[in-house]
């Protein structure tokens, strides 16, 4: 008799285990390489059986982004309101740079998903229990912008490698028409990995504004500021 050996069973395809493939796809090659031929090939199935979970490529997006939010950590519970806030948008800066291409594909969404909306509701609900008023957190929110999430859009994306060489008379013309700039990109220190290029310490510059924020919204707070005139 011939013994029969079962072969080993292929896990079920599922929306989680597409999401969550397309995710680790897009760590290790980038957004712009990913496919969802290239994502049906990691997954050893063919690219139709992939539409039975997103419908297309913009949806698979708005799935990976969800996989990335669910990382960040729930609010910290038994600390005051700034101490809440700072631990939970630093750990979406966390998941964020797990994650290179998310802030990038966040940048894109013309609507958020229930995911994100259910995130920043969470957010506002922070500063709500913590003491602000409705008026007072609507001004928050614009103020924190991105930073909500975990990433601040820098006003210039690129900047000359560390280390390249400059011309002198280059140098001489930047340093007579903008002497500010380059008495600041001159005498700083600089992180070659910053994403600014040469500029700044991306993970420094993020906390340094985000403390700037905190505390000044703690001094309004306790003012009951309002924008309401008088």
């Amino acid at each position: 008799m011939t013994q029969q050996v079962d072969a080993p069973r292929r896990a079920p395809l599922t929306r989680d285990r597409v999401l969550r493939a397309a995710v680790d796809l897009a760590d290790g090659t980038g957004i712009d390489a990913l496919s969802m031929r290239k994502l049906a090939q990691a997954l050893g199935v063919v690219p139709m059986a992939l539409y039975k979970h997103v419908a297309n490529k913009e949806e698979l997006l708005d799935g990976m982004l969800d996989v990335v939010v669910g990382e960040i950590d729930p609010p910290a519970t038994g600390t005051d309101w700034q101490h809440a806030v700072r631990q939970r948008i630093l750990s979406a800066r966390r998941a964020l740079l797990r994650h290179p291409w998310a802030s990038r594909v966040l940048e894109s969404r013309t609507a958020p998903t229930p995911v994100v909306l259910q995130y920043m509701d969470s957010m506002i609900g922070m500063f709500r229990t913590g003491g602000f008023s409705v008026d007072l957190t609507h001004h928050v929110m614009h103020a924190m912008g991105s930073r909500i999430l975990g990433f601040s859009q820098e006003l210039f994306g690129t900047a000359p490698p560390s280390g390249a060489p400059v011309d002198a008379q280059v140098a001489r013309h930047m340093a007579e028409r903008y002497p500010y700039i380059t008495e600041i990109t001159t005498q700083v220190a600089h992180d070659d990995a910053s994403v600014v290029g040469s500029g700044c310490d991306d993970q420094f510059e993020f906390e340094f504004t985000l403390d700037l924020l905190l505390d000044g919204l703690e001094r309004l707070r306790r003012r009951d500021w309002t924008s309401r005139p008088g």
